[in-house]
């Protein structure tokens, strides 16, 4: 996911894991009101990016 060319951070819904842990999904690849990763379909969730890979573990 290249979040420049997704329009910037104001166009992602965070969705957290079940083990709460975070992923950054672009607003426009969601198809519906998501709550959690795993109501995601497998199209939704190959949009997303696990939030630790791009701001470090230091909150995660």
């Amino acid at each position: 996911m290249n979040i420049n060319k997704q329009g910037g951070f104001a166009n992602l819904v965070w969705v957290r894991d079940k083990d709460g842990k975070e992923y950054a999904c672009p607003i426009v690849a969601l198809k519906g009101n998501i709550r959690n990763k795993e109501e995601l379909s497998d199209e939704e969730r190959a949009s997303c990016m696990d939030v630790s890979t791009f701001v470090g573990t230091e909150r995660w």
